[in-house]
Formats: structure tokens, sequence, C-alpha cells
């Protein structure tokens, strides 16, 4: 039986700077119900961290917005100090007025505001990435991306990456910075995303797809299921295999708030799609 390893899904380089296995996790699903408030077990929640990197995965995304503030801190509780190989990305962009609600905040003093707080939380003096969660159509784009290649210049973000963007936006924001990432919507049944995919490839930037299974039954009477089972494997490893062979560009970060459930994630990364499969995926 192969080794369960995220090793397994290749590498990829994020901004000339880290070189990752292409399987991440996610830190979304550690906290509580509609991602607001602490974690149901507390315990748990560091395990699955703590198993993530055991398991090889180099690449962890969170973001102020995740709790809010509760996946930061778990992150620092349950891995700091952060082993050298290990990449903590955060975003901030987003407020919280209740579980499942959010609202975009891209004014430079809120992104300024929310740096900090990540910087403390994650206790950290500079984050490795750093994501402008969502803009804002309240504030002009520039405007939000420009604050955060001020933070890059006072050295308290390495790199700088977007989440949520168009094609256009990268754009612009690759007008006025380097960005190592982009984090967009993305998986089987969802492939909005597949212009601003090709001119990540284009640029050699890293693509995070989020919700990468699609939704909480993925597979559920479509070409995931008959995957899956030609394969005694879960649709889950599927969606993932399949971004995986998507392009050498993407970095899945599937989240779970389950350690069973991350090492079936982590399983994915030595699935082998076959060519009928991935034609009956599409």
């Amino acid at each position: 039986m192969p080794e369960l390893t995220a090793t397994a899904s290749g590498t990829i380089d994020v901004g000339g700077a880290y070189t990752v296995p292409r399987l991440g996790f996610g830190a979304m699903r550690i906290t509580g119900q509609g991602i607001w408030g602490p974690p149901a077990d507390h315990d748990t929640a560091l395990a699955v961290l703590r198993r993530a990197v055991e398991l090889g995965v180099g690449f962890i995304d969170t973001a102020d917005s995740y709790g809010p503030d509760v996946s930061e801190e778990l992150i620092a509780e349950a891995l700091s100090p952060y082993p050298d190989d290990v990449v903590i990305a955060t975003k901030g962009g987003l407020l919280r007025d209740g579980p499942g609600l959010w609202r975009p905040d891209g004014r430079p003093e809120h992104l300024r505001e929310a740096c900090e707080g990540s910087l403390r939380r994650l206790g950290v003096e500079q984050i490795d990435v750093y994501q402008f969660h969502r803009p804002d159509p309240e504030v002009p784009f520039e405007e939000s991306v420009g604050t955060l290649v001020e933070l890059h210049d006072e050295g308290k973000i390495a790199h700088i990456g977007l989440s949520n963007v168009d094609v256009d936006q990268l754009d612009r924001a690759l007008e006025l910075t380097p960005i190592v990432s982009v984090q967009n919507r993305y998986n089987p049944s969802d492939r909005s995303s597949d212009d601003v995919l090709a001119r990540t490839e284009e640029r050699g930037i890293a693509f995070i797809p989020w919700a990468p299974i699609g939704g909480h039954e993925p597979g559920e009477g479509d070409a995931l299921a008959a995957v899956a089972d030609r394969h005694g494997v879960s649709p889950v490893q599927v969606a993932i295999a399949w971004l995986l062979a998507r392009s050498s560009q993407m970095l899945p970060i599937p989240g779970t708030g389950s350690v069973e459930h991350l090492e079936d994630n982590v399983a994915a990364a030595n699935l082998q799609l076959t060519d009928e499969d991935l034609q009956e995926l599409g």
C-alpha cells in the first residue's frame, strides 16, 4: 500500500521562495459551525493541524475571518514554532457579523489592522503569504492592493496573493506588484475561473482552489461517483486528484476538522486517474 503522504502530489514553486507539496491544507473548518467561534473539540482541531504536518503538508491556508481569529490562534498553538518547510498563508479583507455571514472591507486602514492582528495571532514577525480576501466594490482595487504592497515594503508580508478575483483584477494587481498565488472557487462542478487558471499558468502563479470538492456530498449521482467506484476510493479523493491532474499550477487545500477525513484527503495524492477517468470527468 502506498505511503500516506502529501509529497506524493509533487511540488509547486510559490513565489520563487517556497517549494511545497501540491496538496495543502485549508484551515477554515477547524473552527465552529458556520465558521464562527471555537471548534466543538479543541484538542481534535490541534490534532488535525499536527497530523497534516506529519503527513507532509507544507502549505497551510487560513484567514483572520475564520472564527474570526480562531483558526490563526489554533495554528499558532498547534504548530509554533513553525517548521522551516511549512508555509503559513493567511488573508484579510472580510468582516464577520455572525455564523455564515461575510462582507468585504478593502479599506487600507482595515487591511493594515487585519495584517497586524494576523501577525500577533500567528506569532510571527512576517507573514509568508498574505492574500487580499475579496475585492471591495466600495474601495478602488488598486488602493487595497497598494496597502499590501506597503505592508510588504515594511517587511510585514513576504509575498502577496489574491483571492476571489477575475482576470482583469489579476492583471491590474500584477501592474503594481508580483503576485504569488490566486485563490478562487474551483472544482469539477464549478470551472468558472478557467480563464483565471489559464492566466496563472502563463505567469507561473500558484492557483489555490477553494471549495475544491464542490460541496458537502461531492460525487453524488455524477461522474465523480462512477470514477470513485472504479478505484474503490471516495468521491472526495477523485475530486482532489482531478484538480491535481488539471494543472501543474494547482495547489488544492481541502479542509476538514477530522483527522480521519484529513487522511482520506491526503490519500488522493497517490490516486492516478486514467485517461478514461479524466474523459468521464470532463
